[in-house]
């Protein structure tokens, strides 16, 4: 069992992945269970309703499929050679989570893992199943256990040659193969991740309460992002990397091998004028193919309106003042936020619209005091 181990390995290798583990299905640490009972009790998975679905499944793989013996965790690295935090300098662009500007790592990992998956079946006749962030599995537990890093503060894993910056799938089988040893937690006293946080999202070390994460207001978020909230964000228009970006293990991170996780680099620091433009049909385009695009224009062009609010340049006024009139209720609200925070009472005043929405009106209310 140890030549699978090894030739697995070598097979996952020349598939591209970065690191591979292998685990038992009932490995992960006995808190994960009551730990995830505990977040959504304490309501911190805030909107995301699915998190609370199925929770025997998420707290004991072992119940997901109980005809497997082993998890193979797989890491797929999308790490850059350039500081990812460098766009925040710059108030008049939008800052895209460095994971999102390039393809959609579902599609780019699971067609990898199924090809993997395949090749065992091969060998050695098992079954298995593969997930990629779409199913009521907790990789980062399972991942921990098979060795691929530790949870570090900031609740991601980290790995010592992987830094954060990796995606994970998983291929559940029925093969028995020999599991990896955990790693400990080099984390120490470090608390770089939990200090830079925009929005005091941790309210501990290894606890994350995403109702005050910019990756759930930015993304998951369908409605107005709290006000308290907004000027915190600043120019994060989807996502944030923060408390990836200054982990100091990064320093051994690898970048990415597919060129396709490189993306775009228009959207690398993309102008928030041209972003707040963008019709149903241009975003679309724009972003075909990326996770992006998954949250539909109204939710995108809500947080570039925060981001323009948040930049102080009282020339983006006019990319505001045209989103008044959007069609979107969302929109409509985000601009009279953002016009209120870069023009004079009375140019605000005069720019005032009734709207049949009272979540609008409500934006508008607190706009002019």
């Amino acid at each position: 069992m140890n030549d699978l181990r090894a030739a697995l390995k070598e097979k996952a290798r020349e598939e591209g992945f970065a690191a591979i583990g292998v685990t038992r299905p009932d490995a992960m640490a006995a808190e994960t269970a009551p730990a995830l009972a505990r977040y959504l009790e304490h309501g911190r998975h805030g909107e995301m309703d699915w998190m609370a679905e199925r929770t025997a499944w998420r707290g004991d793989p072992a119940a997901l499929w109980p005809a497997a013996r082993s998890v193979i965790m797989l890491a797929e690295s999308y790490g850059r050679d350039h500081d990812p935090l460098s766009v925040l300098r710059k108030s008049d662009r939008g800052a895209v989570s460095v994971y999102a500007r390039g393809r959609d790592y579902h599609d780019i990992v699971k067609k990898r893992l199924k090809r993997l998956g395949r090749w065992l079946v091969a060998e050695t006749g098992a079954e298995i199943k593969v997930f990629v962030d779409t199913a009521p599995v907790m990789e980062k537990p399972l991942a921990e256990a098979a060795g691929l890093g530790w949870r570090g503060k900031h609740t991601n894993l980290v790995g010592r040659e992987l830094g954060s910056w990796f995606f994970l799938g998983a291929i559940f089988t029925t093969a028995e193969i020999p599991p990896e040893e955990r790693h400990a937690d080099r984390c120490g006293a470090c608390r770089r991740c939990l200090d830079i946080c925009p929005t005091a999202a941790f309210p501990a070390p290894y606890e994350l309460d995403a109702r005050r994460c910019i990756s759930y207001l930015t993304i998951e978020l369908k409605g107005p992002i709290p006000r308290e909230m907004r000027p915190l964000i600043g120019n994060r228009i989807y996502g944030c990397d923060d408390c990836l970006a200054v982990c100091p293990w990064n320093k051994f991170a690898q970048c990415a091998s597919d060129i396709r996780y490189q993306g775009d680099p228009a959207l690398a620091a993309p102008p928030l004028e041209t972003l707040a433009a963008l019709d149903d049909a241009a975003f679309r385009t724009l972003f075909s193919g990326s996770p992006v695009k998954r949250i539909g224009r109204a939710r995108f062009i809500r947080n570039v309106l925060v981001a323009i609010g948040n930049s102080g340049d009282a020339a983006l006024a006019p990319a505001a003042e045209a989103r008044l009139d959007d069609e979107a209720p969302l929109v409509r609200g985000a601009a009279a936020w953002a016009l209120s925070r870069i023009l004079p009472r009375a140019a605000l005043a005069r720019l005032r619209r009734r709207d049949d929405d009272p979540t609008v009106e409500e934006e508008w209310r607190a706009a002019l005091g």
